[in-house]
């Protein structure tokens, strides 16, 4: 271990084998070994003690709209990647929508790499859509190195990005199958939305009526069928109906190839506490009640919701208007659902290694990220060291999105991020951040 530059040692380090004190030794940004915790450090290395904190791989955030460029006015590459990394986030994907131009095509994909190629505090990578028209325009995205596609089954919000019908559906999963991608999806039926009452004014319980449960298990339902006639692989995206979740764990019986992630807000917010006239708490699919919520933490225990990632969808102050039905839909919290899920976690007696797992180890083996999500031999030198027992209260001035909109505005939240690291470099220390080091990733590596 002669090239070791760093090593990085605490008295609690989350390993795929558990947790352990142990020193971890980094070389050209890669982990060389994970070793005793007193082991000698070599040559030339820098010895970095954390005492007591804990040490977990990067999050691996697979669900960020940067909407860079475009709609910069609402994030962008410089604010959201800085907002991931005091977050402890190490890599995000960013999804195709809400960007202009959309992530529809090659050329845009180079016009939005091109933007982010100097803005990058964290790596970062790139979700392709599919939408009615782009059917030839997917296999070109999937050489170019994006990790799969987004559609909508239902309106997007955005007419840029319109949702696909069954069959339309049908024909890109066909060919996305056929040069083994991955099609993700916002999985809420048209014709369920279409006949709930519509949105309007400041109560959240007219909101939540829009957007019933029926209409997420109806698209579920749906997308297993076109999945299990292709054998295609599909991912739910922000699942927020515990009702779907009988039908996801028969069809994973079935050898159905689904997989399915939550968020932060759907696990740690609900219903009954939402304030009128508060749409920081808006988002589709919505907020559901508390019982619905202890399902969905039931549904991470059993394995049947493989990981939480933000849906980190911000907006300007000025959108979240106090009427729900004409706020913008989106939570932002791409700095926050560490601590958000952690606290809720502990309070459910969770250990912190299961977050790790739904945080990191899931949404990277989700993209193919091979060298993410855990600490060990040869994987990137990612981490985030935590001090989980010490609390903090949400300032929203103090958040590094570019509009200080959330939902998790005055809450005391346990966990609090004391470095970042990307390669073995420290990009985050006691709050302050370094210039931008990340890289901009392809499918694959």
């Amino acid at each position: 271990m002669s090239d070791v530059s760093l090593v990085l040692r605490s008295t609690r380090v989350i390993t795929p084998e558990g947790t352990r004190a142990a020193s971890i030794a980094v070389a050209d940004g890669r982990i060389a070994g994970v070793l005793p915790y007193d082991a000698e450090v070599p040559p030339g290395a820098r010895l970095e003690d954390v005492g007591g904190d804990v040490v977990l791989p990067g999050l691996v955030d697979t669900h960020v709209h940067v909407n860079d460029p475009g709609r910069t006015a609402w994030e962008g590459f410089w604010t959201a990647t800085r907002a991931a990394a005091a977050g402890g986030i190490t890599t995000l994907l960013d999804m195709p929508l809400n960007s202009l131009p959309p992530t529809t095509t090659a050329a845009h994909l180079r016009t939005k790499r091109e933007v982010a190629r100097t803005k990058a505090h964290i790596d970062v990578g790139f979700w392709g859509g599919a939408v009615p028209d782009n059917v030839k325009d997917l296999r070109p995205l999937h050489d170019a190195g994006v990790f799969g596609f987004k559609s909508f089954l239902s309106p997007s919000g955005v007419d840029e990005f319109p949702a696909l019908d069954q069959e339309q559906l049908g024909r890109s999963l066909a060919e996305i199958t056929g040069f083994g991608g991955l099609l993700i999806v916002h999985a809420e039926d048209p014709r369920e939305l279409a006949a709930a009452p519509r949105p309007s004014g400041p109560a959240y319980a007219d909101f939540l009526a829009s957007r019933p449960r029926d209409a997420e298990n109806t698209a579920i339902t749906s997308l297993i069928a076109q999945a299990r006639r292709l054998d295609a692989r599909v991912h739910v995206l922000h699942l927020s109906s515990s009702d779907a979740l009988p039908l996801i764990a028969e069809a994973k019986r079935d050898g159905v190839r689904i997989t399915v992630e939550s968020c932060p807000h759907f696990l740690t917010l609900t219903a009954e506490e939402v304030p009128d006239g508060a749409t920081e708490f808006k988002c589709c699919p919505p907020i559901r009640e508390a019982a619905n919520q202890d399902a969905l933490w039931q549904g991470l225990a059993d394995g049947t919701i493989d990981c939480v990632v933000s849906d980190h969808s911000p907006c300007t102050t000025e959108l979240k208007t106090p009427d729900f039905g004409t706020a913008w839909g989106g939570i932002s919290s791409l700095q926050l659902g560490l601590p958000a899920i952690w606290t809720e976690a502990r309070r459910r007696g969770r250990p912190l290694e299961d977050v790790v797992r739904w945080m990191s180890t899931a949404p990277a083996a989700l993209a193919g990220l091979t060298r993410k999500g855990a600490i060990e031999t040869g994987r990137d030198a990612d981490f985030a060291v935590l001090a989980p027992d010490e609390t903090f209260t949400v300032d929203p001035a103090r958040l590094h999105h570019r509009n200080q909109v959330t939902a998790y505005a005055g809450r005391t939240l346990y966990g609090v991020i004391g470095s970042t690291w990307l390669r073995g470099t420290r990009i985050v220390h006691d709050g302050v951040l370094t210039e931008p080091t990340g890289h901009l990733l392809e499918r694959n590596n």
